[in-house]
């Protein structure tokens, strides 16, 4: 008998099996591993929810009828890539960052790409996270996105796709770090015999890089998390950062401007503050020069930021290059200031501003996704196939009114994993979101937050939708484990 039973790999690429049923390579010794777990699989992944539930990691959900604090949902069976792989996506990842940070610097200076005839200038007119206080600064070696987040996905076929890029405060991290923390815990066997290449050199390297952001050398520098505050959806992932870095975590109203420099209030008096990790929106940053009500942010602090005596990471602006517009020019903005062709494709792109690409959109509505420009989260998407005829006439309205503001993309067939489905295991769709830290020394967590959806047949993976999610490994296909003795032990348990 085949593991899993009844399984069904051939509608879409299947991350673990070929369309045999045969495992993938790197996956072999994984899948043999647990085939030979038997029923034990589900109670592994009832010790995983109750890891969870022991451990505190709660995601927040906003609905209708108010916020709701759940359990962070991990499936149990991990995702797997293979080492070669991820290393051409690791090289793919950099490339895209330095080609992304040398164009928002380019947008906040002498706009050479636009002048060149490459990027519209009217995009950056008419875009909702440029931001003229940002005109002319100049951050440390011109890195305004020090961590980001790109989608990736992965279609029928088997190619991989940058989805989107996320920019400004990209979130998940934590996650990733959480669900490898569970994953050790419940198969500590496999751990143990395979070759799984470790994801906690994302957090030393987090921290050494906002370190190396201090305007001051002669100090050791003191790093704080800017939070919006407990109600945030991913106020977790802050506390666990801000502690595993050995940053300060801290609110708006702890931290002061004097003189253009930043401060933190203490019981022992005002501390100076040197690199701030901002989980907080730029338009909520400083309400001297963006939104005058906020109260998340700190007075003072853009004009400190601009002085150079506070690096903020990301820097405020850089979101200028998080809208699913300038993603769709992402390969000519490679090819513009690296000279080189895209390692990771882009999924093939509508724009709704060329008059060509609005009438093609308009026609075929029913058969493709169509995106807004700056929603994140899977909010205002659009799956033709799957929408009513309200939806879809609503949708078209939006993009007659504000051509500007959408996208469009063929709907992929996204690929699938093995995922536990109450008493069965079911092929689920799955995305990947890897996190890149830029600077000097460049670096991509190893793996990231594979995302689930969790329903039958549904695209949407997205935690703020309900999607679920997975341990990453990657593994070197290379490496041949001892497998004899466990898969013995695992069959005399069934027998």
């Amino acid at each position: 008998m085949t593991w899993p039973p009844g399984y069904d790999a051939t509608k879409t690429f299947d991350e673990m099996l070929d369309a045999h049923g045969h495992p993938r390579r790197g996956c072999v010794e994984v899948h043999a591993r647990l085939e030979a777990l038997g029923t034990e699989l589900f109670r592994r992944q009832e010790a995983a929810e109750a890891a969870i539930r022991s451990m505190g990691v709660t995601f927040t959900l906003y609905t209708e009828d108010g916020n709701i604090d759940r359990a962070w949902p991990v499936d149990v069976i991990p995702r797997i890539i293979a080492r070669e792989e991820w290393s051409a996506i690791t090289r793919g990842l950099i490339q895209r960052l330095r080609a992304l940070n040398l164009f928002i610097d380019d947008l906040y200076h002498a706009r050479e790409i636009i002048a060149d005839g490459v990027f519209p200038g009217e995009l950056l007119e008419n875009s909702a996270n440029y931001r003229a206080a940002c005109r002319g600064v100049s951050p440390p070696d011109g890195v305004w996105a020090h961590i980001s987040g790109s989608d990736l996905v992965r279609d029928g076929t088997g190619q991989m796709f940058v989805l989107e890029d996320n920019l400004r405060i990209p979130s998940g991290v934590s996650y990733m770090l959480e669900n490898r923390q569970v994953s050790k815990r419940v198969f500590s066997d496999l751990f143990r015999d395979l070759d799984v290449l470790p994801v906690d050199g994302y957090i030393e390297r987090l921290g050494a890089m906002l370190r190396s952001l201090s305007p001051r050398d002669d100090v050791e520098p003191i790093v704080c998390v800017l939070t919006p505050g407990i109600h945030n959806s991913a106020y977790y992932e802050h506390v666990l950062l801000s502690t595993r870095i050995g940053a300060h975590l801290v609110e708006g109203s702890d931290l002061v401007v004097d003189d253009d420099v930043v401060y933190m209030r203490t019981v022992s008096g005002l501390v100076r503050v040197d690199v701030i990790y901002r989980r907080v929106d730029d338009l909520w940053l400083d309400p001297d020069i963006f939104e005058p009500s906020s109260v998340l942010g700190v007075a003072g602090l853009i004009q400190a930021w601009r002085a150079g005596n506070v690096a903020i990471a990301n820097a405020p602006g850089a979101g200028v290059a998080d809208d699913k517009v300038v993603y769709s020019y992402v390969p000519e903005i490679i090819e513009y200031y690296l000279g080189e062709k895209p390692a990771i494709a882009n999924v093939p792109t509508w724009r709704c501003l060329d008059p060509e690409h609005r009438a093609h959109v308009l026609a075929n509505l029913d058969s493709l996704v169509c995106k807004p420009a700056n929603e994140a989260g899977g909010k205002g998407v659009l799956i033709g196939s799957k929408a009513t005829e309200a939806e879809l006439a609503a949708v078209r309205a939006e993009i007659e009114a504000d051509p500007r503001n959408w996208i469009a993309q063929p709907i992929l067939q996204l690929s699938t994993a093995p995922t536990i489905c109450g008493e069965t295991i079911a092929p689920r769709h799955i995305d990947l979101r890897p996190f890149i830290l830029s600077g000097a020394d460049p670096y991509v967590s190893v793996g990231g937050l594979t995302r689930v959806a969790l329903r039958e047949g549904s695209l949407i993976v997205n935690s703020s939708q309900g999607g679920g999610s997975k341990d990453t490994w990657i593994v070197d296909s290379l490496v041949t484990p001892p497998l004899a003795a466990p898969v013995v032990q695992a069959q005399t348990r069934r027998a």
